[in-house]
């Protein structure tokens, strides 16, 4: 499988590279990343046939979406998938502030709304941090943060979106399979048109499987799966340990089988991994294309 190939999203008429980059990184994830890192991660990530982005307006409040735009901008529009998220607007004294953010920009932060208004501003403002028309993909970022206002409040402001055309999926961006599984079942029709799950469909972490994915499968739902190398877990001595072993048995990288592993269930439309460098971009697709025994699935069954 190459970054580059392409399949639709679930029941939509997108079509998503097999890889895509998540921008979190490059908004400061737990460390800078200088403009021209942003910049040349993007591009690779570009040379490589990626042409699934993801973003989200808390990531480095609004830095990703400014920097995904600087780098997409000029690109033709038609040619890539772009997703950011709703749930949380970045305004001037923001209450809900994330530690997690490296030199965030002073004097703003993140404040949880699921309002329809909240939708729709939050929507505008990513647009204009962008600088660009449109984005393809919005998911309500984080639902069980106020369920019953993400199901009740976001998704209909979504849907009104979807159907005057400003937006063409719906999506969840969610850590939680249950709290996704719940959504997927209870939206009013036509439902979401896709999930990113983070971390639930892992070689360490298989819950997304127990009712997430053969539902999304039924409905046909996309999954896109983030989250895959377990913010580092993989690498636990404890955790990680019988997974590496079965690995290095059958001589193939653990990242390897980490990136590949969510394509073994045919809900899963595309994986979405962070990079914070061109190398890391690179090195992500050449994981992606590496070759695996079936033998190796095998055993880690």
């Amino acid at each position: 499988m190459k970054a580059g190939d392409r399949v639709l999203l679930g029941r939509t008429s997108l079509a998503v590279t097999r890889l895509g980059l998540g921008l979190a990184s490059i908004g400061g994830l737990r460390a800078p990343v200088p403009p021209q890192d942003a910049r040349d991660t993007v591009d690779t990530a570009w040379r490589l046939g990626v042409r699934l982005f993801d973003t989200a307006p808390v990531y480095g409040y609004g830095r990703s979406e400014r920097r995904a735009g600087r780098a997409l901008r000029g690109r033709p529009r038609d040619e890539y998938v772009l997703c950011t998220k709703v749930g949380r607007l970045i305004e001037a004294g923001g209450p809900d502030g994330q530690p997690i953010w490296a030199d965030p920009p002073a004097g703003v932060g993140p404040r949880l709304d699921f309002t329809a208004e909240g939708v729709y501003r939050s929507l505008s403002d990513s647009l204009d941090r962008l600088g660009l028309e449109r984005v393809d993909v919005l998911h309500v970022h984080d639902p069980d943060l106020n369920y019953a206002a993400a199901l009740g409040a976001a998704y209909p402001a979504l849907d009104r979106l979807r159907r005057a055309g400003r937006i063409a999926a719906v999506s969840l961006g969610v850590n939680h399979a249950d709290v996704a599984a719940r959504f997927v079942r209870e939206a009013p029709e036509p439902g979401v048109d896709c999930v990113m799950l983070a971390g639930r469909y892992t070689l360490l972490d298989r819950s997304g499987a127990d009712e997430l994915l053969p539902l999304c499968a039924e409905r046909g739902v996309a999954v896109l799966a983030a989250g895959v190398y377990q913010g580092g877990g993989l690498f636990d001595e404890d955790a990680g340990r019988r997974v590496r072993d079965v690995c290095e048995r059958h001589g193939v990288p653990l990242l390897a089988a980490a990136v590949q592993f969510p394509f073994r269930h045919p809900a899963v439309a595309a994986v979405v991994v962070g990079a914070r460098s061109a190398a890391e971009m690179a090195q992500n697709a050449a994981l992606l294309e590496h070759p695996i025994p079936p033998a190796l699935w095998d055993d880690l069954a």
